[in-house]
């Protein structure tokens, strides 16, 4: 899995392949709309999470080519860049994105998203094939944090996407969890009793508005210590100390908020 690092404006996410999305929703606030509703913004949620999963992982299998210094032209463009994301979107959520009605919410939303990959990457060829330059900076989590970004400026009043984390870990205030993902986090997700994985769903209000929420937990795997594990303190590549995490450590939470 990936973990989330905020600092500065950018969110640093370690650059390993992503986990196929399996958890489930387990809860639903009781004051809920219909089930089927509920059901709807459940899956809804998992998509999206699944795309933005499987966009980060494309950047992060392609990270030796985005660093090499001797190479111009990295034919790292939105059109390839999408169509592998949508391989393993497929791959891991057995259904393919354009199958997906382009009039239903659902449709609406997984091509905004991809849209917006398609931006960031567009936008980003001049860093990407910079010449001379080794570390880019464009990993995983910054590709991520934008294109949450551009997704939420095509949703909006629809929907809403970011990464945040636990406190300790959180280095860009526009990352701040809210009151309702700092609750998920402290008494849901960072408890031993939470299984691993499992995300967390409720109807919740969001900036004033009635929403369906989703927390989707990830954790620190071995890779992701080279930046946030010990010893504590250290400066990482990034420029910043290292948190002293460990493998299984809660490092961050995909947040999707689906307005009604």
């Amino acid at each position: 899995m990936l973990l989330a690092r905020l600092h500065n404006g950018t969110s640093l996410l370690c650059a390993t392949a992503t986990g196929i999305l399996t958890a489930t929703v387990i809860a639903i606030a009781a004051n809920s709309p219909a089930r089927v509703s509920a059901d709807d913004d459940a899956q809804i949620a998992k998509s999206l999470a699944t795309m933005l999963r499987a966009g980060r992982t494309v950047v992060s299998r392609h990270q030796d080519t985005i660093n090499d210094p001797n190479l111009g032209n990295k034919g790292f463009d939105s059109k390839s860049v999408v169509a592998e994301a949508m391989k393993i979107y497929q791959t891991a959520a057995g259904l393919d994105p354009m199958s997906v009605d382009a009039n239903s919410r659902h449709g609406k939303l997984i091509r905004m998203q991809m849209d917006s990959i398609a931006e960031v990457i567009d936008s980003h060829q001049e860093t990407i094939n910079r010449k001379g330059v080794g570390f880019k900076g464009f990993i995983p989590a910054v590709f991520g944090r934008l294109t949450n970004e551009s997704f939420g400026r095509r949703a909006v009043g629809l929907a809403e996407m970011k990464v945040t984390a636990p406190q300790q870990f959180i280095r860009n205030a526009k990352a701040k969890a809210d009151d309702w993902e700092s609750g998920v986090i402290r008494d849901k997700l960072l408890m031993a009793s939470w299984p691993k994985d499992q995300i967390f769903a409720a109807e919740a209000p969001a900036k004033g508005k009635s929403a369906h929420r989703t927390a989707v937990p990830e954790y620190y795997g071995a890779s992701c210590l080279s930046c946030h594990g010990s010893p504590q303190g250290e400066i990482d590549i990034t420029g910043y100390p290292k948190e002293g995490g460990k493998v299984g450590d809660l490092g961050g939470v995909i947040s999707i908020t689906l307005y009604k």
